[in-house]
């Protein structure tokens, strides 16, 4: 988590991609949040509320090779010992990406 003065606040994120093969590739993400709901989840972040913290928000960051930067999205926490995992979007091409299986060895060819 993090607020940046005059940039915004951000949340840490997962958000997986299953590719063919049964592989996925999970990216680490940055989400941009109302500044009230990082508050929110830095009160529960170590408390067991924090597995019921449900975040929405926009993609802070490209996720190659789709690019996604702002799109809509929604959190939730999967596992208390992890960070949320990005779960919807109202987002087409977000959407797509979250819940379609991808060619394995074109999209790892394509990521840094």
């Amino acid at each position: 988590m993090m607020q940046v003065p005059a940039l915004g606040a951000f949340v840490r994120a997962l958000l997986p991609v299953r590719l063919t093969g049964g592989h996925t590739v999970t990216f680490g993400v940055w989400v941009a949040v109302h500044p009230d709901d990082l508050q929110r989840a830095f009160v529960v972040w170590w408390e067991p509320e924090y597995e019921d913290l449900r975040l929405d928000g926009a993609l802070a960051n490209s996720v190659p090779p789709w690019g996604l930067l702002a799109a809509l999205v929604s959190l939730a926490v999967r596992d208390p010992q992890q960070t949320p995992y990005c779960t919807s979007s109202p987002d087409e091409g977000l959407s797509r990406v979250m819940n379609q299986e991808w060619p394995h060895d074109d999209i790892l060819a394509e990521l840094p």
